[in-house]
This record gives C-alpha cells, sequence and structure tokens, in this order.
C-alpha cells in the first residue's frame, strides 16, 4: 500500500479500536480485530470502496460479532464468569465521552451487562449509543432491516438500564471517593462503609492475582462490607503474594472511581466504584496480570496525583 492509503487507515484506528473494545470488553481482543480490519484494507480493491470510513467500521463490527459468536461457541465468554478489562482515563481506546450514554457504554456495569445481550444486540446498541449511527446505517452495517434494529436497540436499552447512571467522574472527584471509601473501610466500623453502598450493591473479583478459578461474587452491603474491611487489612501474608507494599492511588478507570494498587510503577490490581443516586451500587476488582498490561503502560505515561496511602 502507499502511504496515502496507509494514513487513511491509521486516521481511523483509534476510533475502530474504541468501536471494537466497547463491542468486545478487551483491549487485546480490540487491537487483534483492528488489525485484521487492516489486513482486509490492504487486500480490498479500495476503487469500489466509495467511503473508506464506513466501510472500515462494517468490516470491524463484523469481525467483532463473529469474535463473539466464536468465544460464547468456546464457551470462553459464559454470562457470569467473565470481566471486562479495565482502561485508565485518557486511553484513546475508550473513544468518544462527549455524551453521557457514550460515557456509560465503557463503564464496567455497562461492558458486563453487555454479555447477557446477542453479539447483534451488542453492535446495534454501541453503534447506537456510542457512536450516534442511524438504524439505516446499522442496518447497512449488519445486514438487518431498519426495523430489526429498532427492536434490538430497544431490548438492549431495556436490559441495560440497570447499570445506567448519570454521575460525572473526574480525577479531584475520584480522589474523594476513593479516600471517603478507604477511610469507612479502615475505620473500624462496618456501617461507615455501609453508609457509602447501595442496597443492592453487589462486588465482584478474580482473587488476588487472578488466582481465582471463577470469579468470586458477593452481594448485599454488610457483607460487602465486612469483606472489604478484610480485604484491605495489610498483612505480611498479602504483601508477600504482592511482591511488596503496595501505593494505593486514586484514578478514573472506565469513565468510574477507581484505587489502583502499584509496585514499582506497575498496576497490580485495580478496584472500580460504580456509583448509582451518589453511592456505590458495585464494585469490580482485579489483579489478574493479563487484564494489567495495558493499564500499567498508561499510568507509567503520565503523571501521578499524591497517592492515597503511600506503602500499604
Amino acid at each position: 500500500m502507499d502511504t496515502a492509503t496507509v494514513a487513511r487507515f491509521e486516521a481511523s484506528r483509534n476510533r475502530l479500536a474504541s468501536l471494537a473494545y466497547r463491542l468486545l470488553g478487551s483491549a487485546a481482543d480490540a487491537e487483534d480485530t483492528v488489525q485484521d480490519a487492516f489486513l482486509r484494507w490492504q487486500a480490498a480493491d479500495r476503487e469500489y470502496v466509495e467511503v473508506p470510513e464506513a466501510w472500515l467500521t462494517k468490516i470491524v463490527t463484523n469481525l467483532a460479532i463473529d469474535r463473539l459468536r466464536s468465544a460464547k461457541a468456546r464457551h470462553e465468554r459464559t454470562v457470569g464468569a467473565w470481566m471486562p478489562e479495565p482502561l485508565l482515563d485518557g486511553d484513546p481506546m475508550l473513544g468518544p465521552a462527549d455524551t453521557v450514554e457514550q460515557r456509560e457504554s465503557v463503564t464496567l456495569a455497562v461492558l458486563t451487562l453487555m454479555e447477557r445481550l446477542s453479539p447483534v444486540e451488542r453492535a446495534v446498541y454501541v453503534l447506537r449509543e456510542a457512536f450516534s449511527y442511524s438504524h439505516a446505517e446499522i442496518a447497512d452495517i449488519l445486514g438487518i432491516t431498519e426495523a430489526a434494529s429498532q427492536q434490538h436497540a430497544h431490548r438492549a436499552r431495556r436490559r441495560i438500564a440497570a447499570a445506567r447512571t448519570v454521575a460525572e467522574t473526574d480525577q479531584a472527584a475520584a480522589r474523594r471517593i476513593v479516600e471517603a471509601f478507604i477511610a469507612a473501610a479502615s475505620s473500624g466500623r462496618t456501617e461507615h462503609l455501609v453508609a457509602l453502598l447501595t442496597d443492592d450493591a453487589t462486588a465482584v473479583s478474580d482473587g488476588f492475582g487472578g488466582l481465582a478459578d471463577k470469579l468470586i461474587r458477593h452481594s448485599g452491603p454488610e457483607r460487602i462490607a465486612a469483606i472489604v474491611r478484610a480485604g484491605l487489612k495489610p498483612s505480611a501474608a498479602k504483601r508477600s503474594l504482592a511482591g511488596g507494599s503496595p501505593t494505593i492511588y486514586a484514578a478514573v478507570v472506565n469513565a468510574s472511581p477507581a484505587m489502583l494498587f502499584t509496585l514499582d510503577d506497575r498496576v497490580i490490581g485495580v478496584a472500580i466504584l460504580d456509583l448509582r443516586d451518589n453511592k456505590i451500587a458495585a464494585i469490580h476488582a482485579t489483579a489478574a496480570p493479563t487484564r494489567m498490561a495495558r493499564l500499567t503502560t498508561a499510568w507509567q505515561q503520565r503523571a501521578h496525583d499524591t497517592p492515597i496511602i503511600e506503602s500499604w
């Protein structure tokens, strides 16, 4: 390919990656999908590609749908047993964040609930809510009718409504929330932590270091408060497992406040706090090394605020 042809693809790369990430919930899979689209672009008879952006969007969307269907067939993404890959605020793969719908579409609560949708419903929801495509455009991309696109969008919105939030989270807000959360967890009084949680709060974790065979789930503010208090209490055994004494920072991850656990400038774990009505409705915690690589790269490329806890 000539330089101009490559440049045309590269101009769309970040948008395509953010589309693929929303569809797949995995940065690694999104990167692979975009690379596959590049190979298709390389092999295409581009003389007949009237609108490259639309052509590439269609290719990436359908490649992602194929991946979702294949993963489901292999039981790699069983509903309730899979967690999205978290991304640090500012990562270009998070894509557009101008509207409430765009920000909500990358929260871990919404990405997790999207696993309950069919691949086509998921694609319609993402294209419509996050990228503002018309139903006519979506129908062309997916090879369905406009009426079918509207029906898929309606079903998807209904199923995802429970995870929707209008909370605005910037770095300052994230720090206030994380500080309050850690203070309550360290107070020795469970009721302080319970007061920060919604009545239907949930927590999910892949186990420290991703060692659990399956996701660990808890529900109810009292149960979660007890687990969090125990989990955030430092011990020699926990430090040994972590490889040292982590530093805890506040951050914005997937449009939500989060605690980042770092060691030697590497992110070794993250706990994301999903908010609803100014309370914590869900906690998503992961320390699996495969989910920390992109977070660590983004973390190392930016300046950091003062840590909440210097040495845990």
